[in-house]
């Protein structure tokens, strides 16, 4: 058992080391890491000994308030940082931010409806679908995201290695399942059918977002099977949301913008 030397008339030095040794044992990462500028400002505006202990123990609850908040968000798997407060609506007038907002509180959620993000290349699907996919988080939500060739992939892998239900109860048992580019590439039949049976998982228990840069007319390219295709239309749209984010990139515009700048300038 490891004890601490308890004396009057530490110098700071061995105190910082006392208070070092003991954050480490307590598991206190930070008091441990900002006690020296919690104990300067201490000095400074006069704390008392209580108000001290107070702002210590304050520090170290916000932080892990704050590395909770952060687990399921690391958790879900998202490839980059999105927000809502960084997504510009006045450039694609063709989302309504009213709507937007709505999704944020994470009824649809709760309810285990589905969300649809269709539109073109630089329109902002996957800047939402990650950003709503974040919020839910937030909130306390289990969400993960992947890409669809990506999930198909792992379930094909999953039925060779006869590990499939196994996968399908992991994906069915989050609340907000993101997936992202779907309808970028054709699937065959094994691997459509595959992603069928994950969407039949989750059908009206929990949540599946998506977001397409095919209208839905236009799956027939990736889901070969028109019945097939029908009827996975069906599970991601019954009851749901759909957001047209148009066809014009403003992405390629902003570029386009940038880039004239100089010009204009001259």
């Amino acid at each position: 058992m490891t004890t601490l030397p308890r004396q009057r008339g530490l110098t700071e030095q061995a105190a910082d080391a006392a208070i070092d040794t003991a954050c480490r044992l307590l598991r206190l990462p930070s008091i441990r890491n900002e006690f020296h500028e919690i104990a300067d400002r201490a000095v400074k505006d006069q704390m008392t000994y209580r108000g001290f202990l107070a702002e210590l123990l304050m520090t170290e609850c916000d932080d892990r308030a704050r590395r909770r908040s952060e687990r399921p968000i690391k958790a879900a798997g998202f490839p980059r940082e999105k927000s809502l407060r960084a997504f510009d609506f006045d450039a694609n007038p063709n989302i309504d931010a009213a709507t937007v907002h709505t999704l944020a509180s994470c009824e649809w959620i709760k309810k285990s409806q589905p969300l649809c993000l269709i539109g073109d290349s630089g329109t902002g699907k996957s800047h939402m679908l990650i950003a709503l996919g974040t919020e839910a988080a937030m909130k306390g939500y289990r969400v993960r995201y992947t890409l669809a060739t990506k999930l198909v992939n792992e379930l094909v892998e999953a039925a060779d290695e006869k590990q499939l239900n196994k996968t399908i109860a992991r994906y069915g048992r989050v609340d907000l399942l993101c997936i992202d580019e779907l309808g970028y590439m054709e699937l065959d039949r094994h691997g459509a059918e595959l992603l069928f049976q994950v969407l039949t998982e989750r059908e009206e228990k929990n949540s599946v977002a998506i977001a397409s840069n095919e209208s839905f007319g236009g799956w027939t390219k990736t889901f070969t099977d028109p019945r097939l295709c029908a009827a996975i239309v069906d599970r991601l749209t019954f009851n749901g949301t759909i957001i047209e984010t148009g066809t014009d990139s403003y992405r390629l515009a902003s570029t386009r913008a940038r880039a004239e700048e100089p010009a204009a300038a001259s």
